[in-house]
């Protein structure tokens, strides 16, 4: 469906920070309303962390489980998001199943938590103030955690070695340096995560090239890829359209300031 410059809304966003024990699952709270255009469609990149998202103009609250492949998303300007955005592994002290059964789908949150996401719901639709729905959300995950607020120990330590160097440690080496075989230590980090450690360094490195090129005009693919640990160019290529959907030179094309957010062509 073509965008169009009619009847937009002013672009308006804010987010918030949790504090206390959500700090380390939720990165943040955010609210965004309208958009620039009527409607369009958007390309929305995987980053590997678990996203809820309530329209708050229909009611509908969806969640959207770790993600190893684009998807494609309608935008409008009319659109009133409420959204929580997890930190990877974030989601699991509020699910009462393995993280990894949500991988790749998209999911209402009245499915997953039933009567506690309809309470949750009308909450949000009864306070006008943005943040009293951040204070709401808050309290709501809070509410629903069936687990502690606390990663295993040896999750949380794996996760912050991946992000620094994805490319290097294989999960033999890691379960040796953790002191857990191989197969338990990755069943557990899937567990938690959502993904094997595998393709949770996959898309963590992925995601170090879309972070390295976001702000630059002119791209040296051969450079970034080198930089960012792929074996060559052809590795470096399969990987980025397996992950995006597109070809690099595409993504440049179509990239937006958002960046998790690419133009889809009609």
């Amino acid at each position: 469906m073509s965008a169009t410059a009619s009847a937009t809304l002013p672009v308006f966003f804010r987010y918030r920070t949790p504090r206390g024990f959500l700090a380390e699952f939720v990165s943040l709270f955010w609210y965004y309303r309208g958009h620039d255009v009527e409607r369009s469609k958007e390309r929305i990149l995987p980053t590997g962390t678990t996203e809820l998202v309530i329209n708050l103009g229909s009611g509908y609250g969806g969640i959207a489980g770790p993600q190893s492949e684009s998807f494609i998303i309608q935008r409008r300007s009319a659109d009133e998001l409420l959204g929580v955005h997890f930190h990877p592994g974030g989601a699991f002290p509020f699910l009462q199943f393995p993280s990894g059964e949500l991988r790749d789908l998209h999911v209402s949150i009245t499915d997953i938590w039933g009567e506690q996401a309809a309470e949750l719901l009308c909450r949000l639709h009864d306070v006008g103030d943005i943040e009293a729905k951040f204070q709401t959300l808050e309290r709501w995950l809070m509410a629903v955690a069936s687990r502690p607020l606390k990663h295993n120990a040896a999750v949380s330590f794996a996760m912050a070695e991946f992000q620094k160097d994805p490319g290097v440690l294989s999960s033999a080496s890691m379960a040796e340096r953790v002191g857990y075989s191989q197969r338990h230590f990755i069943e557990l980090f899937h567990h938690e995560v959502g993904f094997t450690p595998k393709l949770f360094c996959r898309v963590q490195r992925f995601r170090n090239v879309i972070d390295a090129v976001q702000k630059l005009e002119d791209v040296d693919w051969a450079d970034i890829a080198l930089s960012c640990g792929y074996f060559d160019q052809s590795h470096f290529n399969h990987e980025f359209r397996r992950f995006s959907g597109l070809s690099p030179t595409d993504y440049l094309v179509l990239r937006t300031p958002h960046i998790n957010h690419v133009q889809e062509p009609d």
